[in-house]
């Protein structure tokens, strides 16, 4: 492989698995709350 293509994996790479991470770091910093309006509709009615 050529070294341009050895940089643009390399990049790739990175800004996959960054993205990754930053996604999940985010995630465990601010977790999502559940909706209250969904679980709501799906319990039926009496």
């Amino acid at each position: 492989m050529t070294p341009i293509a050895i940089t643009m994996l390399i990049i790739a790479i990175v800004t996959v698995w960054g993205g990754l991470a930053l996604a999940l770091i985010n995630l465990s910093r601010h977790p999502e709350e559940p909706e209250d309006d969904l679980t709501e509709a799906a319990a039926p009615e009496h």
